[in-house]
């Protein structure tokens, strides 16, 4: 395969999942022949100098790829910032990335997978997104394609090319509508109950996170990523380290990771299916209970910070 997709990977504090990540990434098919791009985000508390300093340490020793190019930054940009920017750097320069975080295991034949799907879906304007990952959901026997399109984004081990990630709109303009206008919430909530709540926690300053603006922009121009059958990665953030993913001591989907070392057959041409998007979706599905305590939890950061 030639004309491979770099690779973009972005690191913190978490020297012992960087190290995993990369041992697991150069186990990879087309690892040796791959470039990758290392992102650096520095310290942002005293408390993370030591093992952002560790993690540098391992980052500086990296081989098993065609390429490495490492950046180190001397001041602590933010998760979001660093992630746009880096993957607007690398994009720029090569049309197409595929992005992975240093919580993010891959599985051997995933950059084949990934590299694939950049190729066949390129021309494809309705697919905005790839996606490495997917929840564990019970694929009907009925469906024979390895992949199939939903409206969800999803940032654990994914890629995009240049033209999707320039029409991204980063500032959200409009993003209220979703909470006044009940046609638009309907639309915004094709990928998963969960998501308006996450915008609005972006928007009023309770996370910092560059997804749930990228899904945005899936929304608001109508498009679909690429998600596999079966996982071809797992995060192995749920311990409390991450930002975003707190401390369950695993993640609450654990998927089944394809890594049989099948030849990954994509077909050439992608149509929607609506019950497959409803069976993935059903994963993210709130009970009244779920919105009640979404609720109650906005509102006590509203007191608490107002």
């Amino acid at each position: 395969m030639t004309d491979l997709a770099p690779i973009v990977f972005f690191v913190y504090n978490r020297p012992k999942h960087t190290e995993t990540v990369l041992n697991a990434l150069k186990k990879n098919t087309l690892a040796e022949d791959s470039i990758l791009y290392v992102f650096s985000d520095a310290a942002k508390k005293e408390k993370d100098f030591e093992n952002v300093n560790k993690v540098r340490e391992i980052i500086n020793k990296i081989d098993g790829f065609k390429e490495v190019f490492v950046t180190e930054a001397k001041t602590n940009i933010g998760c979001a910032d660093s992630i746009i920017s880096g993957i607007t750097k690398v994009i720029n320069e090569h049309g197409k990335a595929i992005i992975i975080e240093d919580d993010i295991l891959t599985a051997p034949n995933f950059l084949e997978f990934m590299n694939e799907a950049l190729c066949k879906y390129e021309n494809d304007e309705r697919i905005f997104s790839i996606s490495g990952y997917n929840v564990p959901m019970q694929i009907p026997e009925s469906w024979k394609s390895p992949v199939f399109l939903t409206y969800r984004y999803s940032s654990w081990g994914w890629a995009t090319w240049k033209d999707r990630w320039s029409e991204a709109d980063w500032d959200v303009l409009g993003w209220q509508e979703i909470f006044t206008d009940k046609t638009k919430n309907k639309l915004f909530r094709r990928g998963g109950d969960d998501l308006p709540y996450i915008l609005r926690a972006q928007m009023n300053g309770t996370i910092d996170a560059w997804d749930i603006r990228w899904y945005y922009s899936h929304y608001s121009k109508n498009r679909f990523t690429v998600f596999p059958a079966y996982s071809f990665v797992e995060n192995i953030g749920f311990d409390g380290s991450g930002i975003h993913c707190g401390k369950a001591g695993k993640a609450p989907n654990k998927p089944v990771i394809a890594q049989n070392g099948e030849k990954i057959v994509l077909p050439d041409a992608l149509e929607f299916d609506e019950e497959m998007n409803k069976l993935f979706v059903s994963r993210y599905r709130y009970t009244f209970k779920d919105k009640l305590r979404r609720f109650l939890k906005e509102l006590l950061h509203y007191k608490i910070n107002s």
